[in-house]
């Protein structure tokens, strides 16, 4: 199995380590200490070694820090994780609503005048101390950058990953390494730019077309990487990682020890472009007045996927769509009965197993049944694993991480007969989807203007869900891939070749979880006799094709274009996924793509 069951952090454990902080933090004359879910290359995901806030406090989300006072400790969390932390920290921790509630807002409130925090320089990006510095200004408390504290504490901390890196290939990328640097080089140089830092794991991969496994779920390995503006690349990883890869690499990449990073950026001459939001502190201090905040030079083009990569990631979805229908039609002839989340989550990978291009499951199989379903990141161990009974939903969330593409599905299905409140509830999220999924938009919109479409059903009765609409996702990368986003605060424009995805829904604390979820791929509209000829539109290209449960659909709800959008797009799953099944499970597509 990729996916686990143990228990990772119990919350009894949160207040001796707490303690023990707060020891080392007297010390260190601290009045506070800031413990993010962070490590030097600033990326969402971590190695063990990295997961540091989880250590401390229990809560194992993908996003959220602590600030751990003398007297007080708050979890700040975002909207995803306000039913998730409840469940995972002690009384000793304070779950703080994040960002509704600021760091700095809350320090101001909770500190002492003059406090000092400690902070270490490795694990928070420039452009969020910035912010801090600023938004602290009058208030007396100091910032003081201290070796990390929780790492003298953490005794059996896991050494740092050294997994063998492997080539990604060009058949797959699409572009080979050398154009990639020789493009993005031109673009430093219109730019006046004479180098470049990079951090993150994932531009390293693409800009290299490499691989690796050091983070789990995610094929990326850790280092750090200097483009400079005639096409060189120096590279910062352990030699042991980097095993006969030296002629894929070239002459042009310079392979280095990560220990000498930090010395080479401080001798760059020139200016250099950075990202901000993902070059640690550490960086940004000896770089001084050389930093540009022009952004990380691999993001757009990563995000901007070639004919190649949208093909790979297309045919990944259809072998992935017949691993889940299989596993659709078994559930359906086994559940309610004796059938545990845990065994849905073994039947899934064992069906994506059978896939040879298949290198890892993309993240931990979300199967949450009843009020499991309404934490949106849950993971089921074997303390929490439930039963599926008969009237409940379970939400299932997976994917897997395939040689030629990431795939992503959400779907919530019922156990036995669903209650009308249910059902009445994922018509609604079905309609944001479907409205998503027709939308055409101007060239140039970004995220944060378009991702109302999908709440607008849930709004009309009164309801909504604390999460994005989408976000985007790499081709053998990162499920959760920057820059583009659905969402409020994304502020990037949506260009041809960016796959997002469209996941709507709506959670009830202590009750059920409703999330429908398809990958979609940004291409241009077709050419309508209405429209402006100077005006170009956008619209996307469905790459998930999996039935969508008949039996939560309240079809009266449905207009004739939703039912008509619901009815062809199942006609494509039928039509696309039925060669690739069993009999027994083709039978079962059948009924289930039946039009309504």
């Amino acid at each position: 199995m990729y996916q686990t069951f143990d228990v990772t952090a119990r919350p009894e454990q949160g207040p001796p380590r707490l303690q023990a902080l707060r020891v080392e933090m007297t010390a260190q004359h601290l009045d506070g200490f800031l413990v993010p879910r962070a490590d030097a290359h600033q990326g969402e995901y971590v190695a063990p070694r990295d997961e540091r806030l989880s250590w401390l406090t229990g809560f194992t989300g993908s996003a959220g820090f602590c600030a751990v006072l003398q007297d007080k400790a708050g979890v700040f969390i975002d909207g995803r994780y306000r039913t998730q932390v409840k469940r995972q920290v002690a009384d000793a921790f304070t779950p703080v609503p994040w960002p509704e509630v600021s760091l700095a807002q809350w320090l101001k409130e909770q500190m002492p005048e003059g406090g000092r925090l400690g902070f270490d320089p490795w694990l928070h990006a420039a452009g969020q101390m910035q912010t801090l510095l600023k938004d602290l200004w009058g208030s007396g408390i100091e910032l003081v950058q201290v070796d990390n504290l929780v790492d003298r504490i953490w005794q059996d901390q896991p050494d740092a990953p050294l997994q063998r890196v492997s080539v990604h290939a060009l058949d797959h990328a699409g572009e080979s390494a050398a154009d990639k640097c020789a493009r993005l080089a031109k673009t430093l140089r219109k730019a006046g730019q004479a180098a470049a830092v990079i951090t993150l794991p994932d531009s390293i991969m693409w800009l290299l077309n490499i691989r690796g496994a050091d983070i789990p779920r995610n094929p990326v390995a850790q280092g750090f990487a200097i483009l400079h503006d005639d096409g060189r690349v120096d590279l910062f990883m352990d030699q042991a990682k980097l095993v006969g890869l030296a002629d894929h690499l070239g002459s042009s990449v310079t392979q280095q020890a990560p220990a000498g990073f930090q010395t080479a950026v401080a001798a760059l001459t020139g200016t250099v472009a950075v990202d901000e939001t993902t070059i640690p502190q550490a960086l940004a201090d000896v770089l001084g007045d050389r930093l540009l905040n022009a952004g990380d030079p691999c993001s757009l083009p990563k995000a901007r996927k070639n004919t190649a990569e949208i093909a790979g990631s297309a045919a990944a979805h259809l072998r992935d769509a017949g691993a889940v229908v299989e596993l659709l039609a078994w559930l359906q002839a086994h559940a309610p009965g004796s059938l545990t989340e845990i065994d849905v989550v073994v039947k899934l990978e064992d069906l994506r197993r059978r896939d040879q291009m298949l290198r890892d499951i993309s993240f931990e199989t979300i199967a949450g049944t009843g009020e499991n379903g309404a934490v949106m990141h849950y993971r089921v161990t074997e303390d929490s694993n439930s039963w599926l009974q008969d009237g409940d939903l379970l939400v299932l969330d997976s994917g897997g991480q395939y040689l030629d593409g990431t795939t992503d599905i959400t779907r919530t299905l019922p156990i036995g007969a669903p209650g009308e409140d249910q059902r009445a509830a994922f018509t609604r999220v079905l309609q944001g989807m479907i409205a998503m999924s027709r939308l055409r938009w101007p060239k140039g919109l970004a995220g944060r203007d378009i991702e109302a479409v999908g709440r607008v059903p849930l709004w009309q009765a009164g309801q909504d869900f604390n999460h994005g609409l989408g976000h985007g996702v790499g081709a053998f990368l990162s499920v959760h891939e920057g820059p583009q986003r659905l969402s409020r605060a994304s502020h990037v424009p949506l260009e041809t070749g960016m796959i997002l995805s469209n996941e709507p829904g709506y959670y009830r604390e202590g009750a059920f979880g409703i999330r429908i979820e398809n990958l979609l791929v940004v291409q241009p509209a077709a050419e309508l006799a209405s429209a402006d000829p100077e005006r170009q539109m956008l619209s996307w290209q469905t790459l998930t094709y999996v039935p969508i449960d008949r039996r939560l659909i309240v079809a009266e709800m449905l207009s004739f274009d939703e039912r008509h959008w619901l009815n062809s797009y199942h006609q494509e799953v039928a039509a696309k996924i039925g060669p690739l099944v069993s009999a027994q499970a083709r039978a079962w597509l059948e009924d289930a793509t039946a039009a309504i």
